[in-house]
């Protein structure tokens, strides 16, 4: 599939503002594989929405603070 350019996201930035929390305890917390997170923070996949959501909802933030589409 490629560089998702639409969808950038600020998963990277967030992390470290929580205690600089790992990928993996990330992936913990929203239930899929370290490396999946990591494909998404470099934007070279994009999340399906119920990923998305959980990713928002770790954070408590709405996704539209965590995801960006342009």
């Amino acid at each position: 599939m490629g560089k998702s350019a639409n969808i950038t996201n600020q998963i990277r930035t967030l992390r470290f503002q929580h205690n600089e929390m790992t990928q993996q305890n990330l992936a913990d917390l929203v239930g899929v594989t370290r490396q999946t997170i990591n494909a998404i923070e470099q934007n070279k996949y994009p999340p399906s929405l119920e990923v998305a959501f959980k990713i928002a909802q770790v954070f408590d933030l709405p996704v539209t603070a965590v995801f960006q589409y342009q």
